[in-house]
């Protein structure tokens, strides 16, 4: 039986494609559908898209809605309601401007089903400008005041590792601009404007600028989102196109995280990224490279454990001041349902885990807020167990090098990512050493 969700993309309300097995449709113009906020240049929004020196490229407007469509297929299709509970079977039909789609079919299909662990299959067919992109393009090219120009493009969240990243961008650079996007979810909005709170006052100085995008299909009720990350990517690519001109995008995450080795078998889940594994990577800059986009991905933290990233952050001073203005935590939200008053890390996720393990490696006084400041309730004596489980898993372990390939091949650096998976790992033992469990 062909189970396969079928979903056709539009972008133009005249767009009357049809097939005939059962779909579902999203318009992307259309506010019952989908909420974004790419084109909105007002006060409360980013008015400076409206500096921007050209329109946005044809196959980075592309990539933009592409990464949309793949966001409501991601949120909008239930993983329970496949045979595993857990592999969908999804074929897109999109809309694009550029004929340089043709042939990249596969590539993409590839890149989406390893970041998402699906399987994915993309129908391109041609479009031109819609209404609302001709009047945008006009404004822009009607704007006479001083155009924008950046050195370098950097993802900002509000999480720890990408503060740090945009420190040391701004220690050594003025023409910055730093790429955020908020999916939902109150703690998230609240960290992601205490960390530009923070850097506007520290670095009011320096000419860099902070895009902020929000985007959220309508009735998305799936909460795995591991496809977040390339339309989250895909947000700033588009920006970049408008520079016309060779530029790196700096992701900053710490090396272990982004080697998304399993610790256990149950790390094979929902909490599983693989946002920024080498080999993703390696996809999507291969697909920018075909598609003539000239955008660098760049993660200059690939090889330093979390640990690492806070002793080597280039303003500790700042960073030690403001660490508690960041969020690690996958669960904060599920606190409000507790009551609380105000975000907090669960502390015993890994995230939050690897987290603490870092703070205690740097040497600081580690103020984060924890619902569970130890391993002393059943949830996370269980948790505890698990992790210490995954150390011993790894300490007897001879051929690191094949524990690493797990998720994803690597072919390059190998002798690095087994030095960065010892060091990340032994940080790791270092922090839970301290818990009986």
């Amino acid at each position: 039986m062909n189970n396969t969700i079928n979903i056709i993309g539009k972008l133009n309300n005249d767009d009357d494609f049809t097939i005939s097995s059962t779909t579902m449709q999203v318009n992307l113009i259309n506010k019952k559908d989908y909420h974004y906020t790419f084109w909105n240049t007002g006060i409360n929004h980013n008015k400076n898209l409206k500096l921007l020196p050209n329109f946005y490229s044809n196959e980075g407007l592309d990539l933009l809605y592409i990464s949309l469509f793949v966001y409501f297929a991601d949120k909008r299709i239930k993983r329970e309601q496949f045979p595993d509970a857990w592999t969908r079977k999804i074929k897109l039909y999109v809309p694009v401007l550029s004929n340089k789609w043709r042939g990249q079919e596969e590539l993409i299909e590839e890149m989406l089903s390893f970041l998402s662990g699906d399987v994915w299959e993309i129908d391109f067919r041609e479009r031109n400008l819609n209404e609302f992109e001709k009047r945008f393009q006009k404004k822009l090219k009607r704007n006479k005041n001083e155009k924008l120009d950046f050195e370098k493009i950097c993802m900002l969240s509000g999480g720890l590792d990408s503060f740090i990243g945009a420190i040391d961008l701004l220690e050594s650079l003025n023409n910055i601009a730093f790429v955020n996007h908020y999916g939902g979810g109150a703690s998230s909005k609240k960290y992601i404007d205490k960390v530009h709170g923070a850097l506007n006052k520290e670095y009011n100085k320096k000419n860099f600028k902070v895009f902020k995008f929000h985007a959220a299909p309508i009735n998305g009720k799936e909460d795995t989102t591991r496809t977040r990350s390339f339309m989250f990517f895909a947000h700033a690519i588009a920006i970049a196109t408008a520079l016309n001109k060779n530029i790196d995008l700096i992701i900053p995450e710490n090396g272990l995280i982004s080697l998304n080795i399993p610790l256990t078998n149950s790390r094979l889940s929902s909490s599983s990224t693989r946002t920024t594994h080498p080999y993703y990577m390696l996809l999507l800059q291969k697909l920018l490279r075909n598609l003539d986009i000239k955008v660098n991905l760049k993660n200059p933290y690939q090889f330093k454990t979390k640990g690492e990233m806070i002793e080597g952050c280039k303003n500790r001073d700042f960073l030690i001041n403001h660490i508690v203005d960041t969020m690690s935590c996958s669960h904060s939200d599920y606190f409000r349902y507790l009551k609380a008053k105000e975000p907090y890390h669960c502390g015993i996720c890994l995230p939050c885990v690897i987290r603490r393990a870092a703070i205690k490696k740097a040497g600081f006084i580690d103020a984060t807020n924890y619902w569970y400041n130890d391993f002393s309730s059943k949830q996370a004596k269980k948790n505890l167990k698990v992790y210490k489980l995954g150390i011993e898993k790894y300490q007897n372990t001879k051929n690191k090098f094949l524990r690493i390939q797990m998720a994803g091949p690597i072919n390059s650096n190998l002798k690095d990512y087994e030095s960065l998976y010892d060091r990340g790992m032994n940080e790791l033992k270092d922090f839970l050493d301290g818990f009986n469990g």
